[in-house]
């Protein structure tokens, strides 16, 4: 029986030691995110992650534990001890493959890999696997090789790979069994605390990324994917439903419904122009760079540019609905992929389809990335044009066709559309690997200079799109809406998922539909992609109670608030004031004013919580 038992110990030991070393070259490959820690914080990471370490090497262990109970109780099976080699090898594989994809992961998203990456790439594999182009393959696959080659080499010092059964008398036997199954149930389940084995039980800091290098990544992958699999259910559930229901009602009261008119055309044709990827972090008028895009400048100066909007999440399936259907993300899930919940959104292509609009969708690649296609069906868009349309020729990006092919392939398809009529176009070239028709405006390898050169390079195919629609007939009684759907990490570099100068983007709206005298003014009013419905519908006298999660921004007395999540989190913002709150470690994790009273941070984060709670049980009942 301590033969088995020093064996086990020796199996569990050998995860162990290997989820030292993933963990450690996480955290050399994400150093620079580090430079402000500790060596004893960064330690911490270690001690604190062995629990969760331990658990995920529990889950490894039932199947040889299994194996062995069967071939102990029956010897004349004869389970050859191969099996367990290659069993090992193969989980070594799993981890290393599965470590390296997580490095990419956490450097474009923030966060560690997850259930949604895989289902992105069962729904669209193509445009999955165009994501990846901007990743460092060389040394990606130098990390996997040295994991895989470390490894297995450990494996064969530490692992009892010749193990012999103990011979142990028939009615013992069951007893070492209920020993051994049970010691691996406590170590999975992490201790004998009322409460099993959960992510909050790795963090330990204020610091976000300290708590990621501290969560297992196999262990937080497989507990994700299994969420997403049980019944749904909400995990945002922070008080009673009326409270949660009466916090965000308050919000969209407003003591007079009414709004500043800045159309001069009751019925304008409308375009809604979703921008790839284009962060405020682009646009020197919002903060950012100078010179990145520069005709944006120019667009702002004759258009109303509303200049403290951001996006409902980081993903363009979240940016769409938030735009199109004014619903905020729901974190852990994607209404868009799921057709009988996004069927019965409320969206603005539907509410122009009953008045009598003429509706249609362009873009360049795949209509059909991540459902987009069943979506724009199903909310009355009479022709959707996507890169099938376009000649192959045409097909100059890994995503499809390159934004100035689109643009205009756009101006030349509503010369020939009915008016009025309501068109949304999605650019794509500012996306991951950045790859571009033209040579780069900013040179060199360096990401963020491939970002800011395929920004310059959108931005300039927006000029050639204007210079072309002004030309047009119908220009003139047509409002465009620019807006991105969703920020970036880059060109900066310094924005966590927690942060919300990731979610800061540009919205104007542009065009000779704007009365003169409001063209170059700038809205500071705070809100998000959410927003965008009520203030169109407004100013077109069009009913907007169905979106209800959408205030007007031109209502002067609106609220000012706005609110993003990633993953597993939110952050609720007031004018000059922000709480980002994780809620697999249930604590704050950023507070825009450190000096802010605690009441202050404790009332929005309050606001926060029931907007959080209140968007997923909607996302529910849908």
């Amino acid at each position: 029986m301590l033969r088995s038992l020093i064996s086990f110990i020796r199996f569990i030991f050998f995860w162990l030691v290997f989820s030292v070393i993933t963990r450690a070259i996480f955290e050399l490959y994400f150093i620079d995110k580090l430079k402000k820690a500790s060596f004893s914080e960064i330690f911490q990471t270690f001690f604190y992650g062995v629990r969760i370490d331990a658990s995920a090497a529990g889950y490894i262990s039932i199947l040889p534990l299994l194996v062995f109970f069967i071939g102990w109780f029956f010897p004349k099976l004869n389970i050859k001890g191969i099996w367990l080699r290659v069993y090992v090898y193969f989980c070594i594989f799993i981890i290393s493959f599965v470590a390296i994809l997580n490095l990419n992961i956490f450097r474009e998203w923030g966060t560690k890999i997850n259930f949604r990456v895989f289902d992105t790439l069962y729904h669209s594999p193509s445009e999955a696997i165009a994501s990846t182009g901007s990743s460092p393959i060389g040394l990606s696959l130098a990390i996997g090789t040295f994991l895989l080659v470390a490894g297995i080499v450990l494996s064969n010092y530490i692992i009892d790979f010749n193990f012999k059964k103990p011979e142990l008398k028939w009615y013992v036997k069951p007893f070492a069994i209920i020993l051994l199954a049970g010691l691996n149930v406590l170590i999975i389940r992490g201790g004998l605390q009322l409460s099993p084995m959960n992510q909050s039980m790795a963090y330990f800091s204020d610091r976000q990324i300290l708590n990621q290098c501290a969560l297992n990544t196999e262990w937080n992958l497989l507990h994700n994917t299994v969420e997403n699999f049980k019944t749904p259910y909400n995990p945002y559930l922070y008080m009673s439903a009326h409270e949660a229901e009466s916090l965000v009602d308050s919000m969209y009261t407003v003591q007079k419904d009414t709004t500043v008119k800045i159309l001069n055309t009751a019925k304008p044709n409308v375009v809604i122009i979703q921008i790839e990827g284009f962060t405020a972090d682009l646009i020197e008028s919002l903060g950012g760079e100078k010179g990145d895009a520069p005709n944006f400048e120019d667009f702002i100066k004759h258009g109303v540019l509303f200049d403290s909007i951001y996006s409902t999440s980081d993903r363009t399936d979240k940016g769409i609905i938030g735009i199109l259907s004014a619903f905020p993300s729901q974190a852990i899930r994607t209404v868009i992929v799921d057709n009988v919940k996004q069927e019965r959104l409320p969206s603005l292509t539907k509410v122009f389809y009953n008045e009598h609009y003429a509706t249609s969708y362009m873009y360049g690649g795949e209509s059909e990335f991540m459902n987009f296609k069943a979506y724009m069906l199903s909310h009355r868009t009479n022709e959707i044009i996507d890169k099938k349309n376009f000649d192959a020729r045409d097909m100059n990006s890994k995503w499809g066709a390159h934004d100035d092919v689109v643009v205009k392939r756009h101006v030349k398809y509503l010369n020939k559309e009915e008016q009025p009529f309501f068109s949304y176009l999605q650019t794509l070239s500012n996306h991951e690997p950045f790859d571009l028709p033209v040579p780069a405006h900013f040179p060199g390898e360096d990401l963020s200079n491939k970002f800011r050169s395929t920004a310059y390079y959108t931005d300039a195919s927006l000029k050639e799109y204007f210079d072309l629609a002004k030309k047009q007939s119908w220009y003139k009684n047509t409002l465009f809406i620019l807006v991105a759907d969703h920020g970036h990490r880059l060109p900066l570099n310094n924005a966590d998922p927690f942060e919300p100068q990731k979610y800061h983007i540009p919205l104007l709206f542009f065009g000779d539909a704007i009365k003169p005298e409001y063209r170059g003014q700038r809205i500071h009013k705070l809100g998000g992609q959410t927003d965008i419905a009520a203030t169109l519908l407004a100013q077109l006298d069009m009913p907007n109670k169905q979106f209800k999660w959408s205030k007007n921004l031109l209502n002067p007395y609106s609220k000012e608030f706005a609110f993003f999540d990633w993953d597993n989190g939110f952050g609720f913002m007031l004018p000059g004031k922000v709480v980002s709150y994780d809620n697999a470690g249930k604590r704050i994790i950023y507070v825009g004013d450190p000096n802010q009273p605690q009441k202050q941070t404790d009332e929005m984060l309050q606001y926060g919580k029931a907007f959080m709670q209140q968007v997923f049980a909607e996302y529910m009942k849908l």
